[in-house]
This record gives structure tokens, sequence and C-alpha cells, in this order.
């Protein structure tokens, strides 16, 4: 395909180097003539590994050019790629201003391309916050072009991810290829450019491919942040941190997986509240400041505050609560987010019912009944034995098992207001429902 690529610093220049050598014919546009000419010389702008090469051989070849012209650039093209910066501002916002002024002109230049044959796509792959293609961005092309998004133009969102030293090698053997299609056609454009490339690949919308890039970034910086606390603490306790890393990494199955890493509701339980608690004291008494594993606590309460919140906005006085304990399948109170949410709630004064088919008071023995009676000593007046007796006492319900006896009889668009805790699996099609309510979806 014939591509132009906005914008030619190290996401830009790699992008245009890469696609070119794949084949397609592309044209670089910057507003620094310097970048142009280095280009258009075989002299790539940025230092990178394998990139000086490449542009040499690509512009030998005749599959990349650069100009300072973006008029000329899209009107020579089929596809655009927008690839310009997006930093903070002073007060930590995305400075969308170089996005905003470079859609402007594309869309300038496709206004005056309305005769010309097959239907240009406009590829934002500059890291934006959800909301700003479709809120921001596709508004400005549809003034200036004249008509409409994923109708007379395509529009999609290509995040990148492409480390800086390996940037080359991550595009030919990337970890997925994420496309964020507002239609069909403009998806098939995008997931051409990269055809016969390794790795899986997500057509999603547009917004969700803009909070992926987001999703990646944070859990990149949190993982750096995490390792290098913990290490600082095993130095501080004579321990080799590497050491400990090593195995930590090698364990697949919980740690480095998918465990653990779906928004659900609070953790809690016997291990993990006590171990950061114990972690983070061991810290402060070898004076090794821990801030992000001292707000995994707090952070884990504010989330809990939030079902709370989502009961009071319903104006509602009776509640129900399907499960106490903090996992499915045990009757382990210890620390259960479950029990902090009804002391919460009771607490302030909300009619309370609660179900869990593991929970029988007379049951409860040693640590767990002097938990529960410490936390919730009320619990026996609370807990019903049935789901039915629950579901006729609630105006809305909070469901935090998924028991199938629970599951199985609660009620669609009728009955109680449902606060879904844990992502029921018919979680997509109650969200069309009135009365339903996802705790973090």
């Amino acid at each position: 395909m014939k591509v132009s690529v906005l914008g030619l610093g190290y996401v830009g220049c790699v992008s245009a180097a890469c696609l070119a050598s794949l084949g397609h014919e592309v044209v670089g546009v910057d507003v620094n003539q310097v970048k142009v000419d280095l280009v258009n010389d075989g002299r790539a702008p940025v230092v990178e590994e394998r990139i000086g090469e490449l542009v040499a051989e690509v512009v030998r070849d005749g599959a990349l050019r650069a100009t300072g012209d973006v008029h000329e650039a899209v009107m020579s093209s089929e596809v655009s790629l927008v690839c310009v910066g997006t930093p903070s501002e002073p007060n930590g916002s995305l400075c969308t201003t170089y996005l905003e002024r470079v859609t402007e002109q594309i869309g300038a230049a496709l206004a005056e391309r309305a005769g010309q044959e097959g239907r240009h796509t406009v590829v934002f792959r500059s890291t934006m916050l959800p909301g700003t293609c479709m809120n921001l961005l596709v508004p400005i092309l549809e003034k200036y072009v004249g008509g409409t998004a994923g109708v007379d133009f395509g529009v999609a969102v290509n995040p990148e991810f492409l480390r800086e030293g390996t940037s080359v090698r991550d595009f030919f053997d990337p970890p997925k290829t994420v496309i964020g299609e507002l239609d069909p056609a403009g998806g098939d454009v995008v997931a051409a450019l990269y055809d016969g490339l390794p790795g899986a690949v997500f057509r999603v919308p547009v917004p969700t491919a803009e909070a992926i890039k987001y999703a990646d970034n944070a859990f990149h910086g949190l993982k750096i942040g995490f390792a290098n606390e913990l290490g600082a603490v095993c130095q501080a306790l004579g321990v080799d941190s590497h050491q400990v890393m090593d195995v930590f990494l090698a364990d697949r199955k919980l740690n480095i997986s998918p465990a653990y890493l779906r928004p659900g509701f609070a953790f809690g339980g016997s291990c993990l509240p006590k171990d950061l608690r114990s972690l983070v004291h061991a810290a402060r008494q070898a004076n090794v400041s821990v801030p992000i594993l001292a707000h995994v606590l707090p952070s884990n309460s504010e989330h809990l505050q939030r079902a709370v919140e989502l009961v009071e906005r319903t104006g509602t006085r009776r509640v129900g609560l399907f499960g106490l304990s903090f996992k499915p399948g045990t009757d382990d109170l210890r620390e259960s987010p479950l029990v902090e949410l009804a002391e919460r709630l009771f607490g302030k004064g909300y009619d309370l019912r609660i179900y869990d088919p593991n929970v029988n008071l007379s049951r409860l023995l040693g640590a767990n009944r002097e938990y529960i009676e410490t936390r919730l000593p009320h619990l026996a007046q609370l807990l019903t034995e049935s789901v039915g007796e629950v579901l006729d006492h609630a105006e809305v319900c909070l469901v935090g098992t998924g028991d199938p006896a629970v599951l199985s009889a609660l009620p669609h668009g009728e009955g109680p207001l449902i606060v879904d805790l844990i992502r029921l699996p018919d979680a997509e099609a109650r969200r069309a429902e009135p009365g339903y309510m996802g705790l973090a979806w």
C-alpha cells in the first residue's frame, strides 16, 4: 500500500522504515526539516539498533522518502499513520496539541481527495487516552472532510509496543497487534499493513485499543517499581534479591500469568493482607521507603468502598449480600472483603440479609469464629438459609459469589437492583438491562 507516516520520531521513523521493508511505498512527514533531509539522505534521525542500516536500504530502494508537506503526503497515499508525540502538560494531563494540528491537516487534504478512487484510512498510532479519538479527533476529521468517519473515510487506532533500543526487532516480532476499528473495512486496512508478521491480532473497539496501551505501560511501571522496592527490602534484610526474583519469575502458574489480573472485587483472606502488612512493617523498621507496597492495602480498601458507594447511590435501604467467605468454595472468613463490606453497610444502618452456602454460624470454629465474633457480632441475625430469603428482602443485591444456586436465581430486568462484584457469567447481557451495576466494568 501507499502509506504516509506523520511524525518521524522513534515510533514514526521505525514504523516508516519497517513498513517500507515489508514492501509498502512509504512517505514520512515531519515539521523538522533536518529529520526530512536525513531520511532523504538515507540516514535515520534517531539512534536505534538496526535502524540506520534499514533506513539506508529502503531509501536506496525507493521505498521510503520524506517531506515536510502533510497535504502532498496524504494526497499521494491510501493510509495515513499518525505517530506524533503526546507529551505531558505541566499538570500531568495529556497534550493533544500536535494530534489536533496534524488531524486538521489530514482532514483538509482528505477534503480535496473526495474525487479520487478508493477510501483513505487514518490510523492513529500515537498514545492517547480512551475517548480521544472518538470525542476529539474524529469530529475534527468530519468537520474538515465534510463526511462521516467509517463511511467516507476510515479511522482506526493502532497502538505500538516498541521498546526503545529493540524497536526494530519488536516491530518484526511483536508481542501482539492491536487494531481499534471504527468499521471492519478500516480494520482490514490496518491488518493488511502487518500481513505476515507473527503474534496474535486483536481487533477491538477504538476506546479499548487506546486503553490497552495504558494498561501495558502502567503495568510495566508497576513491575519495575515493585521489583526495585522488593530489592531494596531484600538488601536491607540481607537477602539476595535476584535469587528471590529468579524463583518468583519461574512461577508461570500464579506469578507471571493471567492469575489475579481480572478486574473483580477486593482481595482478602488469611495471607495477602497479613503478609503485605508484615513486609511493609519490616521495610519501615529497616528505614526503606516502599510507597508502592505501602499503598497496595489502601488501594484495596478504596476498591471495596466503591461497592459501598454503588449501594448508596441507589437510595435504597434493604440490602442483600450473596457471599461472605473470602474465596468461593470455602468458609474462611478471615479478612474477607465481603465481611468488611457487610460491616460497613451494617454500620451505616442498612437493613442487611446475607446468604453464603458455605457459611453456617453453628459450624464455624477456631480463628474463623473468633474473627467473625469480633468483626461482625450480629452475623447470626443477618445470615439467611436460602437465596430466596435474600431476594424477597432486598431492594438491591450485591453478588460476591458464583455459586450456581445464586446465579440461577438472580432475576433479569425486574426485581432488586444488582451490584455485580465478580463479573457474572452473563454480565455482558445484563449490562444492557436497567438495574444492573458492575463494580469495575
